[in-house]
């Protein structure tokens, strides 16, 4: 449960989210489970396009279908107003927004807002230490700039799906994406992150600024040790399956009824492992002695230790791992993860209900803070639910003569 009364971190903070699909709203998100007031821009005409992208929909109390399961995935805590920017009314009333915000989040195409008045430029004018962030396929500048990027190119252009699916030459072989949108949702954490940072910064000089994060460079940026591999040794990794390119042994084996995941990190794990399976000699072996002389003996080994765990049940072989040390675990399905005793006394799943009383529910928020934690003030907003809400808060002190509600 969320404590209600703990002080939230970014509270008082003002984030105009113009983004749509998944990176943009992602970013926003974090801000918002962390106290950030988000208020996010949608068109009139439909909304974020997530909203649509089902089944599976959530449901209204009464059954009714409402929102794309996806929509929920990344847009709690937040309040919609619905805006059509490319009138001139409603260009200026995002304008007015934007001199109130503190960070102001957007995923148009390079120059994309330029005609409306809301490019970072304009909003400088207007708001100096407004933290403008950009997110976009192939960034700013760059002679791909212009493209547009979804999830699935990027994971092949930034070589994801060089390195993930089975081998060559072996059964079904060939690259393979990730199975979630993993670029946008590293270049959804850069994008927090890095307006955090903007944030810390303005908080000691005044002085706001441009963000320009791409998925393109955040997937490169997460390549980590196998990119390292290329840069250092010119070594280019290749698709490996579910083997680890420098650990041995680290990877699935199956038992009589599911499968074992072995992460063996060390020697001195590997020891305790083959005694655990009562192959206590394969420690000894020259071949699998070290973890480098285990990567040389790759093949023998797996096949050694995917003999031994063929005959044992999963749940035998998890058993006797656990005791000995050495991680290993069952490869679960969605259903299975929320089910894990250990992800709910951990709180992963959190429910939140609309006044109607019907119910969305989603993760959490990952990590743990001890004084400010992250709290789930609201489920994801219906189509501008708030739009006179987020008015009156923002433009609390002026007249109201001077601010068009997009309700009119």
């Amino acid at each position: 449960m969320t404590n209600h009364e703990a002080p939230m971190a970014l509270a008082g903070l003002k984030v105009l989210d113009l983004s749509r699909i998944l990176a943009g709203p992602y970013a926003a998100q974090t801000l918002a489970d962390l106290g950030a007031d988000v208020v996010k821009v949608e068109n009139p005409d439909g909304g974020d396009d997530t909203r649509k992208w089902g089944p599976p929909f959530t449901q209204n109390a009464d059954g009714s279908r409402d929102d794309a399961a996806y929509f929920s995935a990344c847009n709690r805590n937040k309040r919609s107003i619905a805006i059509d920017f490319s009138t001139k009314d409603g260009a200026d009333l995002v304008r007015k927004l934007a001199s109130k915000a503190d960070v102001l989040i957007e995923n148009f195409k390079p120059g994309g807002l330029l005609k409306y008045g809301l490019d970072y430029a304009s909003i400088k004018r207007l708001n100096p230490g407004i933290i403008y962030c950009s997110i976009t396929g192939f960034g700013q500048t760059g002679p791909y700039s212009h493209r547009s990027g979804y999830d699935f190119l990027i994971q092949g252009m930034g070589g994801l799906m060089s390195i993930t699916g089975q081998p060559d030459g072996s059964p079904g072989s060939g690259p393979m994406k990730v199975g979630v949108a993993v670029c946008d949702l590293f270049t959804g954490m850069f994008t927090a992150n890095a307006a955090l940072a903007a944030l810390a910064y303005r908080h000691k000089t005044g002085q706001g600024q441009h963000i320009d994060c791409a998925l393109l460079d955040s997937q490169i940026a997460m390549l980590a040790n196998q990119s390292a591999n290329w840069l250092n040794a010119e070594v280019c990794p290749g698709r490996m399956g579910n083997n680890h390119p420098s650990v041995v042994p680290y990877t699935v084996y199956q038992a009589k009824d599911g499968f074992v995941i072995v992460a063996c990190g060390n020697d001195k794990q590997f020891v305790r492992l083959t005694a655990a399976l009562s192959v206590p000699s394969l420690a000894d072996e020259v071949d699998f002695a070290t973890n480098e002389a285990r990567i040389k003996n790759r093949n023998r080994l797996d096949t050694a230790l995917g003999s031994i765990v063929s005959m044992m049940d999963r749940d035998e072989v998890i058993s006797k791992l656990e005791a000995a040390g050495v991680s290993c675990g069952p490869i679960n399905n969605i259903a299975e993860v929320f089910t894990d005793p250990h992800v709910q006394a951990r709180g992963l799943r959190i429910d939140q209900w609309r006044d109607d009383g019907s119910k969305i529910s989603n993760t959490a928020f990952p990590a743990k803070l001890s004084v400010t934690p992250a709290q789930y003030r609201a489920p994801p907003p219906r189509l501008g639910e708030h739009n006179k809400q987020v008015l009156r808060d923002w433009f609390e002190n002026e007249c109201n003569g001077e601010v068009s509600s997009p309700d009119k």
